[in-house]
């Protein structure tokens, strides 16, 4: 499709793009279809799409947190974009039945490359937990654990040992 023909324009310089680009090379600017009806969230819609910083943009879908119901979700989801994250929300899984609405728990996803970012705007707000140095005990007391387990039945059995003997 030729870049003066293309289904997506930017909203800030007006100039055409195909399907193929997702910002505008010009001004870096998230791309919208060409085609939209002009309404009067036009102007909001086209604020939201500037607030976006491009650099967190890139990489797979990942879930950053989740909240309570759809009011919740958006909530996070408008604190990430006030911060330039891009964000998606959608219907944790198990719970995407249409009768629910805006109940039940809400995912909210950001690319990879803001990932790091919107966690970090999560804890600012405390809306997210501190990490962890991982989940379960650390591997040392673990194996010191395990070792002295193993001694307290070996002197078991050496102890069973000598009263039958």
């Amino acid at each position: 499709m030729a870049e003066d023909d293309g289904p997506l324009v930017c909203p800030r310089c007006a100039t055409l793009h195909g399907l193929d680009e997702r910002f505008c090379p010009d001004c870096g600017m998230p791309l919208t279809y060409h085609g939209t009806a002009r309404r009067d969230d036009a102007g909001e819609m086209r604020e939201r799409a500037r607030k976006i910083d491009r650099r967190f943009s890139d990489g797979q879908l990942v879930t950053v947190a989740t909240g309570r119901n759809q009011p919740e979700a958006d909530f996070i989801a408008n604190l990430l974009l006030e911060e330039g994250v891009a964000s998606l929300v959608r219907r944790s899984r198990g719970f995407d039945v249409p009768d629910m609405l805006a109940a039940g728990p809400r995912d909210v996803l950001v690319a990879q490359s803001g990932e790091a970012t919107a966690r970090q705007i999560l804890l600012q707000v405390k809306l997210a937990d501190a990490p962890t140095g991982g989940a379960g005990p650390p591997p040392g007391r673990l194996l010191a654990g395990l070792v002295a387990a193993i001694v307290l039945v070996g002197l078991l059995v050496w102890a069973g040992t000598l009263l039958q003997g």
